[in-house]
């Protein structure tokens, strides 16, 4: 049988080491599909719901796994559909390689149907590499080039395949003039270290200071024995951004948490009182969150330059590999003799998690969702892999889980999209099956289409060697997080008709589809309800009864926020009595020992 173009495909797909492509079918990639069917299903073809879903599956696999992840969609409305997963991927430097199909060569630029300008549209998602394929020999040019370009960018790149094209002869390019050859699959980073001089300067502006504190962000996750020695020397604290979370477990006394409008206030006193700052690895752009500028001096570690002195006014920037550059400048720190800082850093850290337990535990109608995540941290499996989605439930997620180390976890960081939630964590499952996930999920995300991958999950959870995957919905029947911003930004009482959802029953529909559903609406129940899901033996729905008016306070409310929601309140918010009385609970909690 004569080998076609698709078939090349797949089988430079196969050589580059991809298990899975996360795709949805149409006739754009018929030749695609029809290779996979010859290949027998090598890579094995992971059908989602839908396209957007898929590429959120390639972005949890990717960032659980290490690994490029691969997805694929049709032309037109499919390749359309792929485009906020890609952004996810971007936003956050995720290797994501997107194959899309075309309308037939024959037909392109006659208004054909699904005929849609591909390059002009993933000019942007794929900045870095989008290109199609017009003649066979251009494989296997292009799909090495997008490969090596996401692994070396951290980004996502895009190849266009005409529909008809997948199904010619492949040829592969011959030694003659205008034809591009490649090579062994395969890519290995350069290892990079920050010139000595500057190195020598960064050592000289930490030893000099007396209240160090580090900020972490996913960039270190391949330094974190590092980070642990220079923290140690400096006496320095550590804050994490947010998809740093699991870079350092937070059972280390000096670990502050998270920073910034979802943070804790250790990391907000930290910040607002240190006089040295030094950021490993992280784009976290909430400056006001930082010292005020002028007050701290500063140092900033990032392999990528492009990303580098431009959250806040550091003096000495290091553009190098996290761990190669620590390991450069360790030698030359000094271990700072004064404890003074780390002693009161390390109390403060110690004070908050108290606090964190008196906000899980105020009374709430039916449940704070606070205690849901709380009452998790003593019965997290060491090797858990999380995901949240946005809203409410990343808050608790930032402040309120307890990493301990191993435990892996992540979310939509940078674009901060609803419904990535349960689609990462079947990416997880596909890159570590052998692992518990969970997936924390509000019930907007949830209804988006939370519901529909549910079906994905039955339908795959006999491959994976550990069936756990659980998925917590928080059941307010409140688009929360919008409906918070509403009153403490923009002084707006809720408006009902845009933040209230219907009422359903999510244990329900997983049942009906055969999983296992379990309703929880009284605090007493909820730690009944994890130990049963983690003990299970396959994929459980917790259902969970969320009060709406349990508010997602930052660390250091200003003024104007709480001016705004008193003035929200006062113009009548629906929920007027319970915000007032529950908010004020749940700050006095954070009060007591100040």
């Amino acid at each position: 049988m004569t080998r076609t173009v698709a078939d090349y495909l797949v089988e430079r797909l196969r050589e580059w080491g991809v298990e899975y492509l996360f795709g949805y079918p149409g006739d754009g990639i018929n030749g695609i599909i029809a290779a996979l069917g010859r290949a027998d299903d090598k890579p094995q073809f992971v059908q989602a719901r839908h396209e957007e879903m898929s590429a959120f599956q390639a972005v949890g696999y990717a960032k659980f796994s290490g690994k490029p992840a691969v997805c694929t969609a049709t032309s037109g409305p499919g390749a359309i559909h792929l485009l906020n997963g890609l952004y996810d991927a971007k936003l956050d430097h995720v290797p994501v390689v997107a194959i899309v199909g075309q309308t037939a060569r024959s037909a392109m630029g006659g208004n054909y149907q699904q005929e849609v300008d591909l390059l002009s549209l993933y000019k942007d998602v794929a900045s870095e590499y989008v290109q199609m394929a017009t003649v066979p020999s251009q494989l296997p040019n292009l799909l090495d080039r997008a490969m090596r370009i996401a692994l070396d960018e951290r980004a996502p790149t895009a190849i266009i395949i005409p529909s008809d094209l997948q199904e010619e002869p492949y040829e592969p390019p011959t030694h003659t003039f205008k034809n591009v050859p490649s090579s062994v699959p395969g890519y290995t980073p350069p290892v990079t270290v920050a010139p000595p001089r500057e190195v020598e300067h960064a050592a000289e502006i930490l030893n000099a200071g007396e209240r160090v504190a580090i900020l972490i962000g996913q960039g270190a996750r391949n330094a974190a024995a590092e980070v642990h020695k220079v923290a140690e020397l400096t006496g320095a604290g550590v804050a994490k951004a947010l998809l740093g979370k699991d870079v350092l477990p937070d059972t280390l006394p000096y670990v502050t948490g998270s920073i910034g409008l979802l943070g804790t206030r250790p990391s907000y006193e930290m910040m607002r009182d240190c006089d040295t700052l030094l950021i490993v690895g992280s784009n976290f752009p909430y400056s006001q969150f930082l010292p005020e500028f002028g007050k701290a001096r500063a140092v900033q570690i990032d392999v990528d330059g492009k990303l580098i002195g431009m959250r806040y006014p550091t003096e000495v920037n290091l553009v190098g590999d996290a761990a190669e550059t620590l390991r450069a400048l360790i030698p030359k720190l000094k271990k700072q003799k004064n404890r003074a800082w780390r002693k009161k850093i390390e109390k403060n850290v110690e004070r908050w998690w108290g606090t964190v337990e008196r906000e899980a535990m105020v009374g709430a109608d039916p449940i704070n969702p606070m205690r849901l995540f709380w009452e998790l941290n003593e019965r997290l499996p060491d090797n858990a892999i999380l995901s949240a989605d946005s809203g409410s439930a990343a808050n608790w997620y930032a402040r309120h889980l307890r990493f301990r180390a191993g435990i892996r976890g992540s979310l939509s960081g940078t674009l901060a999209t609803m419904g990535a939630g349960v689609p990462y964590a079947i990416g997880a499952k596909f890159a570590h099956p052998d692992r518990p996930a969970i997936a924390f999920v509000g019930d907007g995300a949830m209804q988006m289409n939370g519901l529909a991958e549910l079906i994905t999950i039955r339908r795959y959870v006999d491959q994976w060697s550990d069936r756990r995957l659980i998925v917590a919905v928080l059941h307010n029947n409140d688009l929360n997080q919008v409906t918070w911003e509403l009153r403490a930004m923009g002084g707006a009482p809720k408006f009902e008709e845009s933040q209230v959802l219907p009422d359903i029953s999510y244990a329900g529909f997983a049942r009906s589809i055969g999983l296992e559903g379990i309703h929880v609406d009284k605090p007493g129940d909820i730690g009944a309800a994890w130990d049963h899901a983690l003990s299970a033996d396959g994929p459980v729905l917790l259902d969970v009864r969320c009060d709406p008016d349990i508010p997602p306070i930052p660390p250091y409310a200003e003024f104007s926020q709480i001016k705004d929601m008193a003035e929200a309140v006062i113009k009548g918010d629906a929920d007027r009595v319970g915000v007032v009385r529950k908010g004020i609970k749940t700050k006095v909690q954070e009060l007591i020992h100040h």
